[in-house]
């Protein structure tokens, strides 16, 4: 089976994109790992399906697989905005305003005149229960007890879910121990993206992320918003905030309870291909 690919990148954070608009395609998921790959297939940290819309009120339907385990996952921002690059530049819609089916919600993804994508991340959410996260009540801050220290997280789903920490200095942070003892932490029953996040000023800040599945990637879209909102959440951070990852820049924005998270970042194609699977 020989598969056409196109390989994109949100700061870093990087993709194998398969149009399955054209053409009908069901990957097993050894398929997807040997595409996800970096030495055997082309390697990526996520791998995005584009799909023809289930529902009548959306124009295409995206689904995100992990390239290191071929697993399914509900949200990627990054990857979000690479989608509506993707559709454009294959002609596959003309609209600048795309409505998106995703395995939590629909999204909405907006290309601007700038070439920058910005995305309606949806209503972030903190109920223990939708995390999923084990505690007897809501509360911004919850200790949790990992490698017998206690850290301070605040929760918090982007339709996917996250564990935030404040760190004095990223770069020291220590996301390699700490990040796969937090994911696979026996309070979070479907895991969890660990977020390390160092506050620089009210409107700026540093973040990290080691990523369910995947480890520390250079760029998370929805870590990044969760960071963001955490702040806020903590009386920490203002409304806009500029969020520095290891790839490169995103701005963030949440007006509060009950409003949606607004994303706006970069999308780029690396180059096209083909596979045998």
């Amino acid at each position: 089976m020989k598969l056409r690919f196109t390989k994109m990148h949100g700061l870093g954070n990087d993709f194998v994109v398969l149009d399955g608009v054209s053409q009908s395609l069901s990957l097993s998921t050894g398929q997807l790992k040997k595409l996800g790959d970096r030495h055997f297939g082309v390697g990526c940290d996520q791998i995005l399906l584009v799909e023809k819309a289930q529902g009548a009120d959306a124009d295409f339907r995206y689904r995100i697989f992990n390239g290191a385990d071929g697993g399914e996952v509900e949200q990627c921002g990054n990857g979000s905005r690479c989608f509506v690059r993707f559709v454009h530049d294959k002609g596959l819609s003309d609209k600048t305003a795309i409505r998106v089916e995703t395995a939590k919600g629909l999204i909405v993804p907006q290309l601007q005149s700038s070439g920058l994508v910005s995305v309606n991340m949806g209503q972030p959410r903190f109920a223990p229960a939708d995390i999923p996260f084990e505690a007897d009540s809501l509360a911004v801050i919850y200790p949790l007890a990992v490698d017998g220290a206690e850290v301070q997280i605040t929760t918090v789903s982007m339709g996917n879910p996250h564990a935030v920490q404040l760190v004095d200095d990223i770069d020291s942070a220590p996301v390699a121990r700490l990040g796969p003892l937090i994911e696979h932490h026996p309070r979070f029953p479907q895991r969890v993206n660990a977020g390390f996040m160092q506050v620089l000023n009210r409107s700026e800040i540093r973040v990290r992320v080691y990523e369910r599945s995947a480890g520390e990637t250079i760029a998370c879209g929805t870590g990044a918003c969760a960071a963001v909102v955490a702040g806020i959440r903590r009386g920490l951070l203002d409304e806009t905030v500029l969020v520095h990852t290891r790839g490169g820049d995103l701005t963030i924005s949440w007006a509060g309870d009950g409003q949606p998270v607004m994303m706006t970042g970069p999308a780029v194609t690396v180059f096209e291909g083909e596979i045998e699977l």
